[in-house]
């Protein structure tokens, strides 16, 4: 959702990849609660971290906690930065309950893009922050 969310809302300001650590696929319900915002990932995939080994990447970020353990570094990466989201594909509820979980980690995740990147903020609260290029595209 964090990919999809940050190429719409940026398209022309950052060239966007999502990894795993344990790619899957991406989840219906995910695509079904962005669908209802407006934003098609339908045609995202599930990608491994390895897809990006030998890329240059300005900033690295983490959304989940198990992702931050296991990929505490990433070789190439100028700058990193976490914030913690739930997961919202571990709720067993009804299907009800599941969407509600899904649509409330959407909104967190866009408030926190918006917040964050709308100014550049992400970028001082690295944990290199200075050394990432502030140009047009930069990968992500």
């Amino acid at each position: 959702m964090a990919e999809g969310l940050l190429k719409h809302f940026f398209p022309d300001q950052f060239e966007v990849f999502s990894a795993g650590t344990h790619p899957t696929h991406v989840n219906p319900n995910a695509i079904k609660v962005m669908a209802e915002i407006g934003i098609d990932i339908s045609k995202q995939h599930s990608k491994h971290l390895k897809e990006f080994l030998n890329r240059p990447i300005d900033l690295v970020i983490t959304v989940c906690d198990r992702a931050k353990e296991e990929c505490p570094l990433f070789p190439g990466a100028k700058a990193y930065s976490h914030k913690s989201f739930p997961d919202p594909s571990e709720e067993k509820g009804s299907e009800e309950l599941v969407l509600s979980v899904f649509r409330n980690v959407r909104d967190q995740i866009k408030s926190w893009i918006i917040d964050a990147f709308t100014n550049m903020e992400i970028f001082s609260q690295t944990n290199k922050g200075n050394n990432v290029s502030r140009g047009k595209k930069h990968p992500m």
